[in-house]
């Protein structure tokens, strides 16, 4: 009986093997502190780009809708502050909330503004319990470091930001 209960045992744990590594692909959520896990964004014109392409740069992930007020607002103070600070490694992307609104509508705007729509994000990036906008600071090693609800404003974008745009890009990786 001992036999058969190890054979078991043993059946029962390779069955479940498969189960285990589809659990361990699954991205985990961004964590302040953290390596930020990796995401897929596809920009207004189909161009997709990767995060984890992006080491060496300050990224700023902004979810936002139309119908949002602090978003209207915000919107314009993120591409004036991304226009004064790209040259330092600042990368910005818009990330819309809604499939309500055709992509055709949202070209206007987006190409007064400098910094990157995309239209769709692949990966555990979302606005932080449904609300818009929030806001996603990933540094130049790749970690998260800010990860909020709200709207930026020029105070709380040159406390964020300015501090890790100073930092030296990271070696290449060994």
């Amino acid at each position: 009986m001992d036999r058969l209960a190890g054979h078991c045992l043993r059946l029962f744990c390779l069955l479940l093997l498969p189960l285990a590594l589809i659990g361990a692909g699954v991205s985990k959520k961004p964590v302040i502190g953290e390596i930020a896990p990796d995401a897929e964004l596809t920009l207004l014109d189909g161009t997709k780009v990767n995060l984890a392409g992006m080491r060496g740069d300050v990224i700023v992930l902004n979810f936002w809708a139309t119908w949002c007020i602090p978003c209207r607002t915000e919107l314009p103070t993120l591409d004036t502050y991304y226009q004064l600070q790209k040259r330092h490694g600042l990368r910005v992307y818009a990330v819309t909330t809604e499939g309500s609104v055709p992509l055709f509508k949202l070209r206007p705007l987006f190409e007064r503004l400098k910094i990157a729509p995309a239209k769709k994000i692949k990966g555990p990036y979302a606005p932080i319990g449904g609300a818009v906008p929030t806001n996603y600071i990933i540094d130049r090693s790749g970690k998260v470091r800010y990860a909020k609800a709200g709207a930026f404003t020029l105070d709380t974008l040159n406390q964020e930001l300015v501090p890790l745009l100073r930092e030296k890009a990271p070696g290449p990786i060994q």
